[in-house]
């Protein structure tokens, strides 16, 4: 091996290693090789010997000497002449670590894909102009909300506005995002959107292909393989992407000169990263519109408390339909109380009947050759059952879960099962109710599958389409046809179609959940079924089996989702919940929380809630040992609301300095989770 010689100029490289360990999440000095001298630069991947092993690390700059009294190692190899970590990427990525409590590293894995040799070898430098036609849109679905042509014009002018935009029902989302955001492209500027799923994702493509080509629309998934993904990577990061639409992860993408920023329903969880420190999209994006300058929007046809409080502290602005928009495009809204629509629920058989306001509405629709959407809240047959003389909930024998009928594999029904726990999977054929003794069951919720079956009783002519679960159908024809969908897997009507009606069931089992989003969850699940159903003046209709006094209905009733967001932000206030303060889960054994209280130096006015047992269903990450640890604790830490990274930065601390100390039990750190339990 050829001796390697100190480069002549800024011999030194500071790397930041990608370990994932806190206590290590700093800079390390190491000496360039003058051969690795011109492709060292500041942002590139490098490989490193750390402890013995060869490890990836970012070089976070040059110097002409280092602080460091012993000797240095060379860095073993640059990795790509490629900058995958740019100025801008390290402060974002530094705010987000501070903010969240988390390691640099980790957040970095997250948001550079994989090296890819071959991506690298793909065609660069070809203008963005240049790799299609494109055509001028039209923005004119913007005049339907108040002041929403002053926003469109100050977006185009490259001023930062920013907004949390409620979608009018019934309007097409991806049409005016891909009308806005080609607008901004064609004037040289950055766009990137970002949404919870791969269905919304393939409508947004669809949008934007009437203005650009697929060569110049961007697209990054979890689906995208790894070449594709780092080769998307390097064109956004080359400035050949102007346009980057894409799930969670593509809140990274390093568009140049970003002038757009988009975020679509940021109350679903599909946006909050699975791996630490659980980064949510709106939080990425959020912070890159402060840094960067440039426009935000938080869309979504509901709206969340965390979008409220931007809103309420004058960082955001309404972005809302106008009256008489939303008169012309909402469908007729009914409650008709918690069992309006009642299906038979007795397990022991029994007549369908559907209330008269559901019956007649669902009548109409189909009689007008339009579909019916049944929006149900859970995919299975009778997934929760209680007993039929007390209705004290059915719980399993052995492990006390819940019991529920599951549907059979052969026929999608439920009458040849038993009912079976649904945590242990146990099945209880002789069930009594240990209450009063009875061996009656009902369902507490029906399933989807359960559902399906009773409409399909009361309407025998009419074709049953079911989505959910891993069945899920994108897209029917227009046509009569009985829907039965879980919230989310809600297919579209073909060519711009509507619904005819909408039957909202078994409301309680959303808004009976016990998490603190349960109702802001709830309503948007209603509202995003609501908007696919044609307007009132053509007949649409939606059953809501909810009691009308309830003010979540009410507000639904009325389209009034700022009013929703606002007494729902008003509700956590009251309790000291986020968003209205901030709070972190810790998440470990007794022995570890202590440890790492004693280390923590908290916030003034912090507050400390707990421990107490993980929520059901909540397990700590890798295989934890319980007779060694102990039954897994969960502490919240509450402070008011401050400085962002004030929070973040004690806990990012405190766990630097557990690691340095080697404390081998499992600790989860979430700062203002989505879920608390």
């Amino acid at each position: 091996m050829p001796k390697k010689t100190p480069a002549a100029h800024q011999p030194v490289a500071r790397v930041l290693p990608l370990l994932g360990v806190s206590h290590l999440d700093r800079a390390f000095d190491y000496l360039i090789d003058e051969e690795d001298s011109a492709a060292a630069q500041p942002g590139v991947r490098v490989r490193i010997r750390f402890n013995g092993r060869l490890v990836d690390a970012i070089l976070l700059s040059r110097v002409s000497d280092s602080d460091f009294d012993g000797s240095l190692r060379f860095i073993d190899r640059v990795i790509s002449p490629f900058a995958v970590y740019t100025p801008v990427m390290s402060s974002l990525v530094e705010s987000l670590a501070a903010r969240y409590g988390g390691v640099r590293s980790d957040i970095i894995r997250t948001a550079i894909p994989a090296r890819h040799a071959k991506a690298e070898e793909a065609d660069l430098n070809t203008p963005w102009e240049e790799l299609g036609a494109t055509e001028h849109p039209d923005l004119s679905t913007w005049t339907n909300y108040v002041h929403g042509q002053s926003f469109v014009d100050s977006v185009l002018a490259g001023h930062i506005a920013r907004a949390a935009w409620q979608i009018v029902p019934g309007a097409s989302w991806a049409d005016a995002l891909a009308g806005l955001g080609t607008s901004v492209a064609l004037k040289g500027g950055g766009v990137l959107i970002v949404v919870p799923d791969q269905r919304d994702l393939d409508q947004l493509e669809s949008a934007f292909r009437r203005y650009v080509s697929a060569k110049q629309i961007t697209v990054l998934a979890h689906s995208t393989g790894p070449q594709a993904r780092y080769r998307r990577y390097l064109s956004a990061l080359t400035g050949q992407s102007r346009i980057v639409i894409g799930t969670r992860s593509a809140a990274f993408a390093p568009v140049q000169d970003l002038q757009l920023a988009v975020i679509l329903g940021d109350g679903d969880d599909n946006l909050v990263d699975n791996l630490k420190p659980y980064v949510h999209a709106r939080e990425v994006l959020s912070t890159r519109s402060a840094l960067e300058g440039c426009s935000l929007i938080v869309a979504g046809h509901s709206r969340t408390a965390e979008a409220q409080l931007l809103v309420d502290s004058g960082w955001a602005h309404d972005l809302v339909p106008t009256p008489e928009a939303i008169t012309a495009s909402k469908p007729d809204i009914v409650p008709v109380g918690p069992f309006g629509v009642n299906l038979t629920r007795q397990m022991q058989g029994g007549t369908t009947s559907v209330a008269a306001a559901a019956f007649h509405a669902t009548r109409a629709a189909l009689g007008r050759g339009e579909p019916v959407l049944v929006q149900v809240p859970r995919k299975g047959y009778a997934p929760i059952l209680a007993c039929g003389q007390c209705s004290a909930p059915a719980r399993c024998r052995h492990c006390n879960g819940p019991l529920g009928l599951p549907a059979t594999a052969e026929s999608g029904t439920s009458s040849a099962s038993l009912p079976t726990c649904r945590w242990c999977g146990r099945v209880d054929a002789h069930y009594r109710c240990p209450d009063c003794g009875s061996p009656r069951l009902r369902a507490i919720v029906l399933g989807s599958e359960r559902t399906a079956e009773e409409l399909g009783r009361a309407f025998p002519q009419t074709r049953v389409i079911q989505s959910g679960g891993s069945k899920v159908v994108d897209e029917i024809p227009l046509g009569p046809a009985l829907v039965i969908a879980t919230p989310g897997a809600e297919p579209r009507v073909e060519a711009g179609g509507h619904y005819g009606a909408a039957l909202l069931v078994e409301t309680g089992a959303l808004l009976g959940r016990q998490d603190l989003r349960a109702t802001e969850d709830a309503l948007s699940k209603w509202a995003a079924a609501a908007t696919l159903v044609c307007p009132a003046a053509d007949g649409g209709v939606v059953i809501i089996a909810a009691d009308e006094e309830l003010p979540v209905v009410s507000f639904l009733v009325n389209w009034d989702m700022v009013g929703a967001a606002s007494a729902e932000l008003s509700a956590r206030r009251e309790v000291r919940f986020p968003p209205a303060v901030h709070m972190a889960a810790i998440d470990g054994a007794d022995a570890s929380l202590d440890s790492f209280l004693e280390l923590a130096e908290l916030p003034e006015h912090a507050e400390l809630l707990g421990p107490v047992p993980l929520p059901p269903g909540v397990s700590l990450p890798g295989d934890y040992d319980r007779e060694r640890g102990g039954e897994p604790q969960r502490l919240l830490i509450r402070t008011p609301l401050g400085p962002r990274a004030e929070l973040g930065s004690a806990l990012r601390t405190a766990n630097a300095l557990r690691s340095a100390r080697k404390d081998v039990l499992p600790l989860r750190i979430a700062v203002d989770p989505i879920n608390i339990g």
